[in-house]
Order: structure tokens, then sequence, then C-alpha cells
């Protein structure tokens, strides 16, 4: 399969719900999160704090979507941007071009391949998806319901549980070491899991405003508002 699928006109190989197609060839996105670590806080603590401390962020990403059956997984790389509240920009580079931009208004989605730009409003595309744990607001809890999630290779995880049940998603496990997010999987309602590893990331950096804006190029067939 060579197409991922965020929620719209997702990335290739990953389907996110009609409310928002995000990165995955992309993200989908979806996305990324540095945590500064105290040690007696556990991985809920950290990602609140994360919220509170952090207004932009950037990294590298390598992500593998799995489908229910376990067929052989997808590949992708790319780099995510983000400045909160609002605003992404989610780059995939290899192996099919893809990009997912939002600019606090809406959420546009670039196939370049196939000449198109699909448009969402910023609140439906966003919603509860893993976008909103990203470049959303501070309530987190007004969205997830979290819980922690325990130890595994030697990360310290939460789950988030979207309250909205149209967000395409059954559930987030993020995995924190020290002062970083690490990897994000999430788990779709079409049975695919998605894992997000991140790297080289950047909490605070200076981005230019040009990398949360998105001009359809000429030609391109747009679907949406």
């Amino acid at each position: 399969m060579k197409r991922l699928h965020l929620a719209t006109a997702a990335p290739r190989g990953l389907r996110y719900p009609a409310t928002m197609k995000i990165p995955q060839k992309l993200l989908s996105t979806a996305i990324l999160l540095l945590l500064p670590a105290f040690s007696h806080a556990g991985a809920i603590e950290q990602l609140r704090s994360f919220l509170n401390d952090t207004r932009s962020y950037q990294a590298d990403f390598e992500q593998s979507v799995t489908a229910r059956h376990g067929r052989q997984p997808q590949h992708s790389s790319g780099t995510v941007a983000i400045l909160r509240p609002g605003k992404l920009r989610w780059e995939i580079r290899k192996p099919y071009p893809q990009l997912v931009v939002g600019d606090g208004e809406k959420i546009w989605i670039h196939d370049p391949e196939l000449q198109q730009v699909t448009v969402r409003k910023a609140g439906q595309a966003i919603g509860g998806s893993p976008a909103a744990l990203l470049a959303g607001s501070n309530e987190l809890e007004k969205s997830f319901n979290l819980q922690e999630a325990g130890q595994r290779d030697g990360l310290h995880w939460v789950e988030a549980t979207p309250k909205n049940q149209d967000s395409g998603f059954e559930k987030i496990r993020i995995g924190l070491q020290g002062k970083d997010m690490k990897v994000m999987e999430l788990f779709d309602n079409f049975g695919q899991t998605t894992h997000i590893r991140l790297q080289r990331n950047e909490r605070n950096p200076t981005l230019p405003a040009t990398l949360f804006r998105f001009t359809p190029p000429p030609g391109s067939d747009v679907i949406g508002p």
C-alpha cells in the first residue's frame, strides 16, 4: 500500500478519521513532547509540565504504521514543528512527500503526488486527536482521560484516551525519558498502530511564522472550506 491516512485526505498508509487527516504517511502527525523531569513526579505530571512550559517545539521523526493483521509496517520520516497554541507543521519527506500545516484557524493537508489539498477547520480537525496533545491549549484533560501506564523499554508511559468518540483514535501512549518525550504510539479505530519515534528534538526554539502558513500550489485540487 503506497498511501498513508490522517483524517481528511490523510497521509499515506495511515487513515485518520474524517474529522482530521493528519500525518500518517505522515499525521499525521500528529507530532512531540519534551518534558521537564522531576524524580518524584509521575509521567502524567511530566506531561502537564511540558504543556505549561513549552511554547514551541521541533524534532525529526521516524514513523511506522502497522495494520491490524500485522502486515509489513509502512515506514516514513520527516520533521515536525509546533507553535502553541494551535499551530503545527508535520512534513513527511520520505518515502512519499506530504505536508500538514495548521495555522490556528485551518488545517491544510497537501499531497504533492495527487496535486490535492484537503482543508479542515482547526477545531474540527484537532479535537481529540494527537495534535491536541501537541499543539492544543493546556486544558489537556478537557479532551483526554489520562492514566499512568507503567514502564517499558526504559520509558515511563502515559495513556491518553480521547473523550470524543469521533476522534478516530482508541488511545494514545506517550513514552517519556528524562526531560524528553521519546515515543508516541497511536491506536486508531481502523485497527492500525502508528509508532512515532522522536529525534534531535528542541524545546522553545524561535520558529519563523512562515512555517505555519500554507498557500495551495497552482493547479491543486482543493477540497474543503
